[in-house]
């Protein structure tokens, strides 16, 4: 192997292009191809499923590490899902199968022979098997229940023998049956939740409004008949960039932030001692203690905002928002 040739720069861009263009065109024609056989699929996955079995993701080399992935996205996404490797399967791993599951055995060429092996067993246990294959007629076709074919014509490998396209294919295959089952489950953002309590992924969907909001010491509030200049006392002691108007009943009135101090100076030089109803902002945007903190950002980068005011569902004032504090929360 020559491992000194010199590539030159546009020849790196073309391989790089020509090898991507090769996979959608077999991504691609994965699409076109689905049907009754993919139809099939899902409906015997939601039966198993809805019985209380699980689906076994089985395959070998490049088809394995990929099953291993999808098997992990279906049970993120409310389908459960294990992945089996065949060759530990026949020392002792086949007991992680039961009567009830469903066998998806994975193979493009349908003919490698540690999955073929462990098929036989599988069967004797009345577990029904699905082949995922590029080749129908394989012995892996011909012994599966079920065949959903994958048709790739060409691997981006220049020799069409290293996995690329197939593999590729296969990804992009198991992430829509994943997304189909989730659909057809009702999976919802809230169960979502329940499979990823850490990460990024977790803080975004677990944690909410009343999680990141400012209060107590730490929060402005004001009452109509404060002056401005007590407002801007009540901020600077809590070190906020807003202070927020309430009645009685503690409704939120208005908001009143720095930024709207400055305009209000330029306006006049005795906004000091004026009320601050008389300055604030009246209906303001409000966000909801119980929404995700995700839809924060949303508004923050919608309304081009620095400070929101948090209400509970009858409309008290129950803290604020500061974008500064969102980067410790990792909210963004």
């Amino acid at each position: 192997m020559n491992t000194s040739k010199q590539v030159d720069s546009q020849r790196i861009l073309s391989l790089a292009r020509e090898t991507i263009d090769i996979e959608l065109a077999g991504v691609k024609k994965v699409r076109d191809e689905l049907g009754e056989p993919f139809i099939a699929l899902v409906r015997k996955c939601l039966e198993i499923l809805h019985d209380g079995g699980k689906l076994v993701l089985c395959g070998v080399g490049k088809s394995g590490h990929i099953s291993k992935k999808l098997a992990a996205t279906l049970a993120s996404t409310g389908a459960r899902a294990v992945f089996m490797h065949p060759v530990e399967a026949m020392h002792g791993d086949l007991g992680v199968v039961s009567p009830q599951d469903l066998l998806l055995a994975v193979s493009y060429s349908g003919e490698t022979d540690e999955l073929l092996r462990v098929l036989p067993a599988v069967r004797r246990m009345g577990v029904p098997i699905i082949a995922i294959t590029g080749k129908a007629e394989s012995r892996l076709g011909e012994f599966s229940d079920m065949v959903v074919p994958m048709p790739v014509e060409r691997e981006a490998c220049p020799f069409n023998l290293a996995p690329t396209t197939t593999t590729t294919a296969l990804l992009a295959l198991g992430d829509a049956l994943a997304m189909v089952l989730l659909d057809c489950q009702d999976f919802q953002i809230s169960d979502y939740a329940k499979n990823h309590p850490a990460g990024a992924i977790g803080r975004t969907i677990t944690l909410t409004v009343k999680d990141c909001m400012r209060t107590g010491e730490r929060c402005a509030v004001a009452t109509p008949g404060t002056t401005v200049r007590e407002a801007l006392l009540a901020m600077t002691k809590a070190r906020d960039g807003a202070v927020a108007i309430v009645d009685a009943e503690n409704r939120l009135l208005g908001i009143f932030t720095d930024g709207d101090f400055r305009r209000a100076m330029m306006a006049s030089d005795q906004v000091l001692a004026a009320p601050i109803e008389s300055v604030m902002t009246k209906n303001p945007v409000a966000i909801n203690q119980k929404q995700m903190a995700v839809e924060i950002l949303k508004l923050i980068e919608h309304r081009k905002i620095d400070d929101v005011a948090v209400v509970d569902d009858e409309g008290k004032f129950t803290g604020m928002v500061d974008i500064q504090d969102l980067p410790k929360f990792k909210v963004m």
